[in-house]
C-alpha cells in the first residue's frame, strides 16, 4: 500500500467518529424526551444531565474534528512538498 493512500485512509476513519458523537447526541436527547414525558416532574432533575452528555459528546465530536484536520492538513503538506 502506498504511503499517501494509508494517510488518507486514516484521516476518513478520524471522521468516522463524529458519526459516533451525532448518534451519541441523538441518544441523550431521545432519552431525556422519554424520561421528562414519563415523569414531568423530574425534568428539573434530568435536564442538567442531558446537557452535560450533550456537552461531552460534542467534546468528543470537536476532538474527532481537530484530528481529521491536522492528519489532513499533515497529508497535504507532505504532497506538496513531494513535488
Amino acid at each position: 500500500m502506498d504511503v499517501a493512500a494509508a494517510k488518507q485512509i486514516g484521516a476518513g476513519l478520524a471522521a468516522i467518529g463524529m458519526i459516533g458523537a451525532g448518534i451519541g447526541v441523538g441518544n441523550i436527547w431521545s432519552s431525556l424526551i422519554a424520561t421528562v414525558g414519563r415523569n414531568p416532574a423530574a425534568k428539573s432533575s434530568v435536564e442538567l444531565y442531558g446537557w452535560i452528555g450533550f456537552a461531552v459528546t460534542e467534546a468528543i465530536a470537536l476532538l474527532q474534528a481537530y484530528i481529521f484536520t491536522v492528519l489532513t492538513c499533515i497529508y497535504l503538506h507532505d504532497a506538496i512538498h513531494m513535488h
